[in-house]
This record gives C-alpha cells, sequence and structure tokens, in this order.
C-alpha cells in the first residue's frame, strides 16, 4: 500500500475504531460505567451512552469528506476529555491482577498516539473542503 492511499484510508480507520468504541459502549455498557470519573454528576450509564453517542458521531463525521476536519479536531478534544476516565481505570484497577493493571495502565499514554491521529487527519484535510 501507497503512503498516499494508507493517508486516505487513515479517517476511516479512525472513523472504524471509534464506531466500534461506540457499539462497545452499548452492548457491554457494564465496563465503561465503572471507568467514569465519580465527580461527575448523574449516572455512570448515562455518561456511558453519551460518550458512545459522540464517539458514533464523530465517527460520521469522519467519514464525510466535508465534515472531516472539524471531526478529526473534535475527536481530538475527544480523546483528551475522556483521559479522567482512563485515570479512573487505572486508579481502580491499581490492586487487580497485574495483566489487568497494566492494561488500565497501558491506556494512559496509549491516548497521546490517539490525538495525534486525530491531529494529523486534521492536517490532512486543511485546504481540501
Amino acid at each position: 500500500m501507497s503512503p498516499s492511499s494508507r493517508s486516505s484510508r487513515s479517517p476511516l480507520y479512525l472513523a472504524g475504531l471509534l464506531a466500534g468504541a461506540a457499539v462497545a459502549h452499548c452492548v457491554v455498557p457494564k465496563q465503561f460505567d465503572a471507568t467514569i470519573p465519580r465527580a461527575l454528576p448523574g449516572s455512570p450509564r448515562a455518561w456511558t451512552y453519551a460518550s458512545g453517542a459522540v464517539e458514533l458521531t464523530l465517527a460520521a463525521g469522519l467519514a464525510v469528506p466535508r465534515t472531516r476536519r472539524a471531526a478529526a479536531l473534535a475527536t481530538a478534544g475527544f480523546f483528551v476529555a475522556v483521559f479522567p476516565a482512563n485515570v479512573q481505570m487505572a486508579a481502580d484497577w491499581w490492586h487487580r491482577p497485574a495483566p489487568l493493571k497494566a492494561a488500565a495502565l497501558a491506556r494512559l499514554p496509549l491516548q497521546v498516539p490517539l490525538v495525534r491521529w486525530a491531529l494529523s487527519v486534521a492536517k490532512s484535510e486543511e485546504g481540501r473542503a
């Protein structure tokens, strides 16, 4: 695959990642409920479904060339905004078995390449719309 075809597919891969996460939020919400920071008001399930809806909306925006740049910038912001949920998960899973603890801790630095990916999609769309 040439670099240009990879970059043209990048927004669709990111959209797929977000759509998959959105589906997971609806199909197995309990695991996501546990990551909702307790400081947030209301039901954790409501936040779980809301974040799934946001992910699905962002995925749709990334899939459409006309809205791709704005959706990519919003996606980067979303990845930053959900970071506290990853911190909550890491704190809650601190005393779990090593593989689970490692998975929770690995999510923290994973946000950086996700944010960079979304920003690179936005940058690649500059001047296209």
